[in-house]
């Protein structure tokens, strides 16, 4: 089982070339984590930046702009990084993420432009919005996250998502959502951490910002309150009292954008809040508005998405040549 740092490690192969390796268990059924990918694409360009143009400074990505062309696949995957601006404030680059590691034979999974900066040293004119989460999350009623994470706070409890042997990159994480139930239909709120103690870094919003309890599977109601322990089963525990007897669905990603506002710190941070909500949700497909804050409150990322609504039986469907849908490698 790997950890995430272990996961997302980046090797160079020359100067603008680098070699990931996805592990199963960071998959959504037979399909590496939509997110999970976004972070290798965010490791990949943080280690071109600490490498071929350190002399830049530019130790921190911006903004990032994905799309996912085809399904991307458990085992070596090549990142193509092309300088496309490179400037003193900031630098943009494009991004192909090939598969298989074969140049002969691969062909372009995941394609995005990714610009860089420094948060650390940027200038100019700031100014208060009053910005805020509306309506606003339930607070943490014990005052300390270490409460939450002992399920021992009044407003936040564990849950576990639906399926977790289809969602394997789901185990990774412990999540907490509102122990009343969510706020709204097409909403939810949580507070993730990673397991076994890792922290999330810079590089790890791209996970973040693509995990969440799924939208659909709580609408059009709210999560109700779990029961008391003593009633529970081991599987409505998990599931907060919503037992899914139904096949998973699938949440192929066709489109991510993130925009990062914070700079985490160096050692990374044990907590993230994560808000995720849908405007339309039609005909199979979906946008979702995501927004992390750390435990102070403050903004570190927005991300917006464009997703399809799937049965999990399209995740696991493959021909004989290793591609599904009659060999084509389409994401669907």
């Amino acid at each position: 089982m790997a950890s995430f740092a272990e996961a997302t490690a980046i090797r160079a192969l020359d100067s603008h070339t680098y070699l990931a390796r996805f592990p199963e268990d960071w998959s959504i059924g037979s399909v590496p984590h939509g997110g999970f990918v976004t972070s290798c694409f965010l490791s990949a360009t943080a280690l071109h930046f600490s490498t071929t143009h350190a002399a830049r400074n530019q130790t921190h990505t911006i903004t990032l702009h994905l799309t996912f062309l085809r399904r991307t696949s458990v085992g070596a995957a090549r990142f193509t990084i092309r300088d496309v601006k490179l400037g003193r404030r900031t630098s943009t680059v494009h991004v192909s993420l090939t598969q298989p590691e074969d140049a002969r034979d691969a062909e372009p999974r995941v394609v995005g432009y990714l610009t860089q900066s420094n948060l650390g040293t940027e200038e100019g004119i700031s100014l208060r919005t009053e910005w805020a989460l509306h309506p606003p999350p339930p607070a943490v009623a014990s005052a300390t996250m270490q409460a939450v994470g002992e399920g021992e706070d009044d407003n936040w409890t564990l849950t576990t998502p639906p399926h977790p042997e289809f969602r394997k990159a789901s185990q990774k994480t412990e999540m907490y959502v509102p122990r009343n139930g969510q706020l709204r239909p097409g909403m939810a709120d949580q507070w993730i951490r990673l397991r076994h103690g890792e922290r999330f870094t810079q590089e790890s919003l791209g996970f973040v910002v693509d995990h969440f309890r799924q939208i659909v599977e709580i609408c059009p109601g709210t999560d109700p309150p779990p029961p008391p322990p003593s009633s529970q089963s081991p599987s409505q525990s998990a599931l907060g009292g919503r037992e899914k007897e139904s096949k998973p669905n699938w949440y192929p990603t066709i489109l991510l954008n993130l925009d990062v506002k914070k700079a985490l710190p160096q050692e990374g941070v044990e907590w993230l809040f994560v808000r995720v909500r849908a405007k339309k949700i039609e005909n199979g497909r979906m946008d979702l508005e995501v927004v992390v804050l750390d435990e102070g409150r403050d903004l570190v990322a927005v991300s917006n998405h464009v997703c399809l609504i799937l049965s999990g039986d399209r995740n696991m469907v493959r021909s004989g040549n290793g591609k599904r849908d009659g060999g084509e490698g389409s994401k669907l």
